[in-house]
């Protein structure tokens, strides 16, 4: 059976190629025969008549590369119109622009008419802003900040503490047996040293470390230190005026106070990790008790004392360390005064934070004391030389006096209308690339949108509504356009206008990422979401932009922190504006966004439900054809929502005579024998066009959805009720029967996803039909299907090639297996058990 399967399979596959070639160049001698032969075909259920004949003669398919809608023309109104009004609002600076102006030379001498006063209001602005974000912060103590360094100070000593006591008391002997320094060595001795002592001292020979004679090997040539040898000679002064038995228990107490030390020492070194605050320094196990006890004391009231005067952020280590020497000094016995310094240092941390109230309550006084800046003149005094630079100051008294000669600045204008054609121009050709099919109405769309950031800013609003901009341009028209508007706009108004660069970056910076973001969102709640980022992004992008430009950004943020929080608020708002007029734009200017193709999918929608309950048959065939369009369309790439809304609506109209069509009739009689008439049969099947257009114009859908209704028929011929009226017609010797009456109005499909619905609607019924075929046989069922439309000429304007046709016909054969697939066969016995079961 394995080796039938591996020979069957290639058979298979040759065949299914062998198919796609017979089709290939069954389309290839179609066009042929359609350029070199007047023949007429013969009448068949997709017969041409002459006039289509040479129709096809004279006319063939032109195929655009990536068409969703034939192109419209461009009107130079429509550019004319958003060049003049973008530089109209853009361009005001131009219009009362001085001739004096600051940096200009003055071409004569100019007095003061009169004495005046006057506020340079430019000046004082600036001192005013530098005074609120120059002004250092009011800083406080955090006094939970210093009860946990207290903590962690007071946990510190607690465990030198413990190895204090695992190390055992010091002076470990009474000091008239051996001294201080003594004890100390022979603690801290190597094991080699102290078995040298131990020799030395049971002698009774002197030993003076410069006699060469004298040597440990592990020494090699060096003296002998000091401190072995005064261990050595009071170990043997010992020896001599105490008993054998004294000197032997005197050598084990040393022993046994090594080994407590070197526990202590391995026990420290374990706990002296980088996040703790123990020294490694081992001074502090030789201090007496009273000692550790008075350095314990002192190390809390060092602590104490410079908290309580606080440790300020961005204070370097090296000042914490000498602050806390300077207190250790005071308090601790010198010979603690390292290790506890140390202990102390690595202990404190910053514990001053900012009053922010305070803070912004200085900077505002800060602001306020600043005095308006006043430029005073005399009557006949010179305001500015012949020839001389025009200062801030000089223009002020010019523009008070009326003296700047405010005009309009023609050549400004004109070349910033050179600069708006230029930004206009690129738009063109972006839009050219990604979104050939704009209307007339989408563009005035886009010019509204784009001049209502410079209106917003000619009346002072500050908070641009570039995230509202990006995020409609995004989601009606694509992230490419958005992106690209958003951009252009930017630059035009940072050019043209007097605004805050600070919130025009900010705001720059949130429309980018509503528009490329907000393509890719299916749901309004996706929406809101992306809300919150755009707001999110414009209150970063302001508080970096300000921090950047800001000459003591080290010391300003929390005076450019609140306003960049309202920004971010800000820039929310926008996002909730353009979320809550969306709706309306789509139904002003009959926009189909994949927001609203899915809103408009739900079979909740009353159409739908009507549809499904009126015309149960006409439903079940749509949801059919839906998988069939909408799998197409996503192999081809085409717009998926559009052909699945769109598919969900094309036959509404049959709700106008259920049933008048056979897929309602459930097995019932055919309406269309009692009526005997093929001319008004064909009438009701034509009118589930013309019915479909109203109830879709009654509620409301858009044109992209309506197009489907007249389009997924074209201008097919109704072969049924043609053929019985020409038999008819025969029968009674009467005038030949007219072709145009039996066709659908049209117009033929003018986009892929109409002519994906053509082809999935008229293999529908053709695939439901097959039962118990391989699949090569229902692809050549689909390829005929395709081939007559083909024919027919209804494909001529869909923009589908040949290549598509091949695709798509693979598609509804692989969606028709997976309608179609197996089931296990029950024995009849399991069938009759189960009531008995039950």
């Amino acid at each position: 059976m394995k080796t039938l399967h591996s020979l069957t399979q290639p058979i298979a596959q040759l065949r299914r190629k062998s198919e796609q070639l017979r089709v290939w160049l069954s389309f290839r001698l179609l066009d042929s025969h359609a350029i070199h032969t007047d023949a007429k075909p013969p009448l068949s259920s997709q017969s041409q008549t002459p006039t289509a004949d040479r129709t096809r003669q004279n006319r063939q398919p032109k195929l655009p590369p990536k068409p969703w809608r034939k192109r419209q023309g461009r009107s130079p109104v429509m550019w004319t119109l958003a060049v003049v009004s973008l530089t109209t609002v853009m361009g005001n600076r131009f219009y009362s622009q001085p001739k004096l102006d600051v940096g200009r030379a003055a071409s004569q001498t100019i007095r003061a008419p009169y004495d005046a006063s006057v506020e340079d209001t430019k000046t004082t602005e600036e001192k005013r802003k530098a005074a609120r974000t120059g002004a250092f912060p009011v800083l406080r103590v955090d006094q939970s900040i210093s009860q946990e360094i207290n903590q962690n100070l007071q946990q510190s000593l607690d465990k030198i503490e413990e190895v204090r006591s695992l190390s055992g008391s010091f002076p470990f002997v009474q000091t008239a047996v051996l001294s201080d320094s003594t004890q100390r060595y022979l603690r801290q001795s190597q094991e080699w040293e102290w078995q040298g002592i131990v020799a030395f001292a049971k002698k009774d020979t002197s030993v003076n470390p410069f006699n060469p004679a004298v040597r440990l090997p592990e020494q090699g040539k060096k003296p002998l230190e000091l401190g072995f040898v005064q261990a050595v000679n009071e170990l043997q002064s010992y020896r001599r005026l105490s008993s054998p038995k004294a000197f032997s228990e005197l050598i084990d107490a040393i022993a046994r106070a090594r080994q407590s030390y070197k526990r202590a020492l391995r026990q420290l070194s374990e706990l002296n990790t980088p996040e703790s605050t123990l020294t490694n320094d081992a001074s502090l196990l030789d201090l007496s008790d009273s000692l550790w006890q008075e350095t314990r004391i002192g190390i809390a009231q060092a602590a104490k004392r410079i908290l309580t005067q606080g440790i300020p952020p961005g204070l370097p280590p090296d000042i914490v360390k000498d602050a806390a020497k300077i207190q250790v000094s005071r308090l601790i016995p010198p010979e603690a005064e390292s290790s506890a310094t140390q202990v102390l240092a690595s202990a404190l941390q910053i514990n001053l934070v900012e009053d922010k109230e305070r803070t912004k309550r200085r900077a505002e006084q800060a602001a306020q004391a600043v005095e308006p800046v006043l430029v005073s003149v005399e009557r006949g005094e010179i305001i500015v030389g012949a020839g001389e630079e025009i200062t801030q100051t000089d223009f002020v008294l010019l523009d008070y006096f009326g003296l700047s000669h405010r005009e309009i600045n023609w050549i400004g204008l004109v070349g910033f209308g050179g600069l708006v054609s230029g930004a206009v121009g690129i738009f063109w050709l972006v839009e050219r690339q990604v979104y050939p099919t704009l209307r007339r109405r989408d563009h005035i769309l886009l010019l509204l949108l784009s001049l209502s950031t410079p209106v917003l800013v000619i009346f002072g609003v500050q908070y641009t509504d570039l995230p509202a901009v990006g995020l409609l341009v995004g989601t009606f028209y694509g992230s490419t356009l958005g992106g690209t508007v958003v951009t252009l706009l930017t630059g035009l108004v940072m050019f043209s206008m007097d605004m805050n660069r600070e919130y025009l970056f900010a705001g720059a910076a949130g429309g980018l990422v509503g528009a490329l973001m907000a393509g890719r969102m299916r749901s309004r709640e996706e929406l809101a979401l992306l809300g919150g980022i755009v707001g999110l992004t414009q209150g970063v992008v302001n508080l970096t932009v300000n921090l950047i430009f800001s000459a003591s950004a080290g010391t300003i943020w929390y005076a450019v922190l609140p306003g960049a929080i309202i920004y971010g608020l800000s820039g929310l708002a926008w996002s909730v504006v353009a979320l809550g007029v969306s709706p309306y734009l789509e139904r002003l200017f009959d926009l189909v966004t994949p927001i609203r193709l899915a809103e408009l999918s739900n079979p909740n929608r009353s159409l739908l439900k009507r549809l499904a309950t009126e015309a149960p048959g006409t439903f079940q065939h749509t949801l059919f054809v839906a998988s069939l369009a909408e799998a197409a369309a996503r192999e081809l790439h085409c717009n998926v929502e559009l052909v699945r809304a769109g598919t969900l609506y094309h036959d509404i109209g049959k709700m106008h005579d259920p049933l008048g069509f056979i897929e309602n009739q459930m097995g019932g009689p055919n309406k269309h024998d009692k009526i005997n008439d093929p001319w008004k049969s064909a009438g009701i099947i034509k009118k589930h066009v013309s019915e479909g257009l109203v109830m879709a114009r009654k509620h409301q859908l858009p044109k992209a959805i309506r197009d489907f209704i007249p389009e997924h028929q074209g201008k097919l011929l109704i072969s049924y009720f043609y053929f019985q009226a020409q038999q008819k017609a025969q029968q009674e010797g009467s005038q030949s029967v007219k072709e145009v009456d039996f066709r659908y109005d049209g117009p033929i499909p003018q986009s892929r996803e109409t002519g994906i619905v053509m082809l999935a609607d008229a293999c529908e019924a053709a695939l439901r039909s097959l039962k118990d075929v391989t699949p090569e046989t229902a692809l050549t069922t689909v390829n005929k299907i395709f081939k007559a439309r083909w024919q027919d000429n209804q494909l001529l304007d869909a923009g589908l090639t040949r290549e598509d046709l091949s695709t798509i016909a693979e598609v509804f054969v692989r969606v028709w297996q997976q309608y179609n697939h197996q089931r296990i066969a029950y024995p009849k016995a399991a069938l009759n058990c189960q009531p008995a079961a039950k």
